[in-house]
């Protein structure tokens, strides 16, 4: 696992390289490298995970005529390591990422078809031709941010917002209509961020960059699902979860499993624990009595399959201090207040010696694990709409709630600028299938690793922990997409087939408890006579939002009156949200590492 970086076309100083490299260092704390042309450099900062004495980056073939950096693990390494010796390559270690070379040299661009695993790869060949390849993964768990200057043929990428932001030819512009995109699907969706001109690459993506035809972006599109044998799916998902599970533990490094006491992450830690020595567990909670504390249900499974567990508790009075870390470390604003929660939680698990950490995230993307799926599908069956109220599920607040909130010049700003790209939106409403097919399709193609993934990798390597997301693989997710229906959702229950994978490897009171989000309390949180409610009312301030012109101060105010009379979730989510891009918006003007020195414009 590590933080890559580099530059195509364009002539970049040492010093900014150096910068680059340090501001997400903390990403890939063992050992930094790369290498610098008159107008080309990759790089990359290593957290080392597999074989920890070798692995340095840049991996070269050829004298150096082909360099490659990496980020991720590969998880059958051994496996093609042992394809390519039989073709004559040799190899100096037994790193995951050291095969990516020989691996290209020997399939071209298609390299990454043989790849099973999590990774963003930059690979220059300096054969001829200078070209520069950059791919990511198919479920998106490895981000690569990236700008393209097309005037000047210049390309510039990292694995992290503010480091791409260090290069002085990537400019700090806000996308101003990135606050609407934000509040109507928790972050931007798409390719695109909160900054103008600074894209993020696809899931299964394949850049090409070179002086002839500039850049290129293939993306590999999914293959049509296959049905499954609805008699066996369920053994099959099961032990088929067991071996990616147990797969997924192969590690230099010690190894941990997040236990939020939830189906997802409680099936993994079950599996995890049969095969692990001793397995450590761990789960975070708040001092003090607060809604849906989960964490009886965390010790029970602990209890129930012998781990070691850690209880990690966060006092409440430090989340004006943690948001301003986890903003910075994001690099743009998302709205679930989980992100606080992420970021303690890996700060605890690093802080007791482990490096890599298995999770269930996205088993209810690929499963239909989510509320609004199942009311979608219950619209949808009695033939009422299902479309409009599905999108306002995946928002801080409908559309009609988010004008009102705006500046009269601001919303004359948005006006013809939709919130969520048309390609995506385009595919939701009418693409092929049910209307559950869709939403998942959507949300594994979108929001999974807009919302989900890149908060996951960002603020897990924050504190330099690996995470690896079993529900992830390619194994799993193709069992998923091939469900009907009626085996991913029954009724009022969600993740039908699941649940019953998991019937007798985890106690009843797990198996069969209601459904609830894992995240911050924020509505009991946010009352006044509470520090996170005065940080939140000085952040948002009307001489503050007047500053930006994009929020009415008035409206804004209204929020706080109406949550210290009647408080309630969508309120506090709001004033949580409009706190985040706050604090992010004043951090690009002048904190945030890489837009310091730098003319924050709009856009």
């Amino acid at each position: 696992m590590c933080r890559i970086h580099g530059h195509f076309n364009a002539v970049v100083s040492a010093r900014e390289l150096r910068e680059v490299s340090l501001r997400q260092r903390h990403g890939g704390p063992d050992s930094q490298g790369g290498v610098h042309g008159e107008r080309w450099s990759v790089g990359g900062n290593r957290l080392a995970i597999m074989d920890p004495s070798g692995g340095d980056q840049p991996y070269q073939l050829l004298g150096g005529r082909i360099q490659t950096v990496f980020n991720g693990e590969i998880y059958n390494h051994d496996e093609l390591r042992a394809r390519l010796r039989s073709a004559g390559y040799t190899f100096a270690d037994r790193c995951d990422g050291s095969v990516l070379p020989a691996l290209y040299h020997r399939y071209g661009d298609g390299f990454t078809e043989h790849l099973d695993g999590m990774y963003a790869v930059a690979i220059l060949d300096l054969r001829a031709e200078p070209r520069l390849l950059v791919a990511t993964d198919p479920a998106g768990m490895k981000p690569v941010y990236y700008r393209w200057d097309a005037a000047a043929g210049a390309f510039y990428f990292s694995s992290e917002l503010p480091a791409l932001l260090a290069f002085d030819a990537v400019p700090a512009t806000v996308r101003e209509a990135g606050l609407d995109a934000y509040l109507a699907t928790k972050t931007p969706f798409g390719e695109q961020t909160m900054f103008a001109g600074v894209d993020v690459l696809p899931p299964a993506a394949t850049a090409i960059c070179d002086l002839r035809s500039g850049l290129r972006v293939f993306r590999a599109e999914p293959a049509a699902p296959s049905p499954v044998d609805e008699e066996s799916v369920v053994p099959e998902l099961r032990e088929t979860l067991r071996a990616e599970v147990h797969r997924l533990l192969a590690a230099d490094a010690p190894v941990a499993s997040i236990t939020s006491g939830g189906l997802d992450s409680s099936l993994v830690t079950a599996f995890a624990a049969e095969a692990a020595e001793r397995l450590h567990t761990f789960n975070i909670a708040y001092t003090g009595t607060w809604p849906s504390d989960e964490r009886h249900y965390a010790e029970t499974v602990a209890r129930h399959t012998g781990t070691t567990y850690h209880q990690v508790l966060v006092d409440p009075a430090t989340f004006p201090d943690l948001v301003e870390k986890v903003v910075r470390h994001l690099g743009q604003p998302n709205a679930d207040p989980i992100t606080l929660s992420t970021h303690a939680l890996f700060a605890a698990v690093r802080d007791a010696g482990f490096k890599v950490a298995l999770t269930g995230d996205a088993a209810d993307e690929v499963f239909g694990g989510y509320g609004r799926m199942r009311a979608a599908t219950a619209a949808a069956a009695a033939g009422r709409p299902w479309y409009e109220a599905y999108l306002d599920e995946l928002g801080v607040l409908p559309a009609a709630a988010r004008t009102s909130l705006y500046t009269s010049e601001f919303a004359a700003h948005l006006r013809g600028v939709p919130p969520i790209p048309e390609e995506a939106s385009g595919r939701l409403r009418d693409g092929p299938g049910t209307p559950l097919r869709r939403i998942t399709e959507f949300e594994l193609r979108y929001r999974l690793p807009a919302y989900h993934l890149r908060r996951v990798d960002h603020l897990s390597m924050s504190s330099s922990v690996e995470v690896r997301l079993p529900f992830c693989q390619p194994s799993i997710v193709h069992i998923g997409r091939g469900l009907p229906d009626r085996l991913r959702i029954a009724g009022d229950e969600v993740k039908t087939t699941l649940r019953a994978a998991a019937a007798g490897l985890l106690p009843d009171e797990v198996l069969n408890r209601p459904k609830q989000p894992f995240t911050l309390p924020i509505t009991a949180m946010l009352a006044p006579g509470w520090p996170l409610w005065d940080y939140a009312h000085d952040t948002l301030a009307a001489a503050r939002l007047r500053a930006d012109g994009l929020l009415d101060p008035g409206a804004v105010r209204g929020l706080f009156t109406d949550q210290a009379a009647r408080p309630n979730d969508t309120t506090a989510l709001t004033i949580w949200a409009l706190l985040i891009h706050q604090v992010w918006r004043e951090q690009v003007r002048g904190a945030l590492p890489g837009a310091g020195s730098k003319e924050v414009q709009a856009a």
